[in-house]
């Protein structure tokens, strides 16, 4: 047996315990909630690649990659993806992991139901929900944004919508402001995919300050357009003075890397709600 069926097998009762690889343990305990990973049998080793002895070219070539590979954002996007964050991890822990029992959550049909409304997937919304408060109608940010929806008080009053507010009226609003923001950007990027991902970040980040990445891509010879490897990257560099004190920045400061982690991690997830439940 490969590794890895055998830490399902751990997971699933069926055997007791494995020995792992700790890298293989650590991914595999984001899908396994239940197995404990921190029982040591060696000291720290390396990983490695063996090539063969005559093939010192090849060596060199993958060094030299490994090297430069190791100091682009790519890596450090799929260190965190694999290594430090506990989101997928945090579905499976759910009670309405939709692998499951066939639900996502018990808002699934206001999800449903204001989706519907605007023709949008409500496995997305619920994944936003999901991103913004892990389904708490309580949860209350240090920025004042509150509800699942996290809604900032500005935003909610638009929609008339108050903290004591009904959980079905925060997602209603959320639900709404999500369609204002795709609206907004509907004459600028075509592309329904791609306009997406600009949607999210506003709701995280603001529109400003998405905008503001989209004149400094632009600026730099980007397409502000596109949101991979061209806005996203002066999103997420925001917190810096060299793009934050830009003259064709408007709206400053942003702490870039949440909204620049936070699209990648709700597409992913809506990703996992796709294969996983029907519409």
């Amino acid at each position: 047996m490969e590794i890895e069926q055998l830490i399902e097998r751990v997971a699933n009762g069926q055997i007791n315990y494995t020995v792992s690889d700790e890298h293989l343990a650590s991914v595999n305990q984001g899908f396994y909630s239940n197995i404990d990973i921190l029982t040591p049998l060696s000291f720290s080793q390396n990983l490695a690649w063996a090539v063969k002895k005559d093939s010192p070219e090849l060596l060199e070539a993958i060094n030299e990659w490994l090297e430069d590979f190791k100091q682009t954002r790519q890596y450090a996007s799929l260190y965190n993806k694999y290594f430090n964050n506990p989101r997928t991890a945090n579905i499976a822990r759910s009670q309405f992991h939709s692998l499951g029992g066939g639900r996502i959550s018990v808002y699934d049909d206001y999800f449903k139901r204001y989706a519907e409304q605007y023709g949008w997937d409500w496995r997305l919304i619920a994944s936003v929900a999901f991103q913004e408060s892990r389904f708490n109608p309580r949860a209350v940010s240090w920025a004042g944004a509150f509800g699942v929806m996290q809604l900032m008080p500005a935003t909610a009053a638009l929609y008339n919508v108050h903290q004591n507010s009904p959980v079905s009226e925060n997602i209603r609003a959320g639900v709404s402001y999500l369609h204002y923001l795709n609206e907004r950007f509907k004459r600028i990027i075509e592309d329904d995919d791609e306009r997406l991902k600009f949607v999210l970040a506003s709701y995280n980040v603001g529109l400003g300050h998405v905008f503001d990445a989209r004149r400094l891509a632009e600026k730099n010879g980007k397409d502000p357009n596109i949101w991979k490897d061209n806005v996203d990257y002066y999103i997420l560099n925001k917190s810096k003075p060299k793009y934050y004190l830009d003259p064709v920045v408007s709206h400053g400061y942003a702490r870039g890397l949440e909204p620049y982690l936070y699209v990648i991690e709700i597409l992913e997830r809506y990703e996992h709600y796709l294969n996983a439940l029907e519409s």
